[in-house]
């Protein structure tokens, strides 16, 4: 049930879907990773396999871009994923940030909150940009990729047959439709991003399984000129919709994102007939005091939902995205789990596709993925039991929330929207891979937890440039190395030099503190000491973080062997030949 109009002020561009040359009606050509679904989440993790030099081809049963704001908000987590993919500039550019959002009990404010953000921080903690922005920008990146990424449009998949399902990397056989012509095409491995109603997942016979609430909201795009600052507004019981909710969020292009709660007794399908969205909406910009003239540009119904497959991986085929959990939107974990997603599902698929690790490394993704999803779902559950009260007990909790929340600061924290944030892999088998001994470290994130941001001075030509963490990481395994002592700073390029020769991605970085003599080729100094407070480091630590910004290991005394052990285990190499 959606409805668009010719007020969009996108025009996207359309793609002829074209069929391949046919033997048999198979594609000749054997795939190392066929991606199904061309949304956000497929179109990350064919950029995250091209950042590994590994080919790949992305299905699309659309001729172009989706249409509507959707997903709206992406988390300062997934502009890190997409900096160190290097596409985060366009979003940047585009993208309306913000910082905290105010929430309403009928016309008084009851509650208000901000996400951490200071100077240390390279990134916003969040920016609003509608979906359709979003996947044109990373699409735009992907034609930068050409010679490793194949996008075939207007192609839907009609079944799949695992080649050999007794094997784990057997590969898998898709059955597609391009116009009239039905073809076949084999593949090493599938990862299907085909969204909530996924045809792989289907095919499969899988379920997800959680909570479905019963409450709908109306999602309403308003072509709306304002001057108004950009934030997340909540209306609880507003005059415009009495005894329900009201969320507005404003994006680029004077578009203005409205979601409004249907009573339970509305008919979903009356409710999205413009006659009836625009006096609704038109009541809620009266209250905010909006003036101005505005139109409607895209109207459909949500409903949510807390599911999730209970594996993500299924021999030679894997599931990502909405194909793998449907996250409620409240607190934008939706399109931002489905990134993340994809930036660690990108790197391990890389290195097995490029045969240096085994394809048991995928079973990580799985145990990693759905721990997240489940810490996703259990804050998303919660936003959503006060956002659309599920019963009796919880509405009646709400209200007495709202009705003392203006007078009683103690209850007001039950207002928050929990946002999504960055989550430890606690229980990953990955960080089993080297000793972490309780004690050793007093501070600092333990492995799977992600590296926290700060600044630091890049030396160049006898200048200092400000730099961040996040700059220092890229698509591969990064050793940061706290030393003062430059008696092994030529093995360390060495051991740098013969893993790369090996096909392992990888840097070591050298950081200086602020008392450290510079020395050629070491051009990091903590200047401020905030970093080696952060990560309790001393001369002699080594923090080896993973290609996805997660710590892997970490050293109060690190070492080149400690480095490749690790490496070994993590990747499941079966042997090294001596360094």
């Amino acid at each position: 049930m959606t409805r668009s109009f010719t007020s969009y002020p996108f025009v996207p561009r359309h793609y002829e879907g074209i069929v391949p040359p046919l033997s048999g009606g198979c594609d000749p050509v054997r795939r190392p990773v066929a991606i199904v679904g061309g949304g956000p989440v497929g179109m990350t993790l064919a950029l995250a396999l091209a950042r590994q030099g590994v080919r790949s081809v992305l299905i699309e049963a659309d001729d172009t871009v989706c249409t509507g704001s959707r997903a709206i908000c992406i988390s300062r987590r997934s502009l890190e994923i997409l900096k160190r993919l290097g596409a985060v500039q366009g979003f940047l550019q585009k993208g309306l940030p913000w910082t905290g959002g105010r929430s309403f009990y009928r016309d008084t404010e009851v509650f208000r909150f901000s996400m951490h953000h200071d100077v240390e921080q390279s990134l916003p903690p969040m920016i609003n940009i509608a979906q359709y922005q979003i996947e044109q920008l990373l699409l735009d990146e992907l034609e930068r990729h050409a010679e490793l990424i194949e996008i075939r449009w207007q192609t839907r998949v009609t079944g799949i047959e695992q080649t050999d399902a007794s094997n784990s990397s057997g590969g898998a056989t898709l059955a597609l439709r391009t116009g009239d012509t039905a073809w076949h095409m084999q593949a090493d491995w599938v990862v299907a991003c085909d969204g909530g109603r996924s045809t792989i997942r289907e095919a499969f016979g899988l379920k997800l399984t959680g909570a479905t609430y019963e409450g709908r909201y109306v999602i309403v795009d308003i072509e709306l000129h304002s001057e108004r600052p950009t934030e997340r507004l909540a209306y609880f019981d507003p005059p415009s919709n009495p005894g329900s909710t009201v969320l507005v969020h404003k994006q680029p292009d004077n578009v203005w994102r409205i979601d409004y709660q249907l009573r339970d007794d509305e008919d979903p399908d009356a409710a999205i007939a413009l006659e009836n969205v625009m006096p609704r909406v038109q009541s809620v910009l009266d209250a905010m005091g909006e003036t101005g003239d505005w139109s409607p540009i895209w109207i459909t119904v949500y409903k949510a939902n807390a599911l999730t497959l209970e594996r993500y991986r299924h021999g030679s085929v894997l599931f990502a995205g909405d194909a793998a959990h449907l996250v409620p939107i409240f607190g934008v974990r939706g399109a931002n789990s489905g990134i993340d997603d994809a930036d660690n599902l990108g790197w391990k698929l890389g290195c097995v596709v490029n045969g240096i690790a085994s394809p048991d490394l995928l079973d990580s993704y799985s145990d990693e993925r759905v721990f997240a999803a489940r810490e996703n779902l259990s804050y998303g559950m919660k936003s959503t039991e006060f956002m659309a009260p599920p019963s009796f007990a919880f509405d009646l909790m709400r209200k007495a929330v709202l009705g003392l929340a203006e007078h009683h600061a103690a209850v007001r924290p039950l207002i928050n929207p929990r946002q999504t944030h960055p989550i430890a892999y606690v229980q990953s088998p990955l960080n089993r891979v080297a000793a972490d001994v309780a004690g050793t470290f007093i501070r600092g994130p333990a492995p799977g937890s992600v590296l926290p941001e700060c600044r630091l001075k890049r030396l160049h030509e006898n200048e200092s440039l400000d730099i961040h963490v996040t700059d220092l990481l890229g698509p591969c395994f990064t050793a940061l190395r706290f030393c003062a002592d430059a008696s092994h700073d030529a093995a360390w390029q060495r051991m740098q030099a013969d893993l790369t020769s090996r096909g392992i991605p990888f840097k070591a970085v050298t950081v200086l503190n602020a008392n450290s003599t510079a020395r050629e080729g070491v051009a990091v100094c903590d200047h401020a000491g905030r970093l080696h407070h952060m990560l309790d480091a001393t001369s002699g630590t080594v923090y080896l973080i993973r290609p996805d910004g997660h710590v892997l290991a970490r050293w109060r005394e690190g070492s080149m062997a400690a480095i490749q052990s690790a490496l070994e285990a993590a990747l499941n190499i079966d042997s090294w030949e001596n360094m």
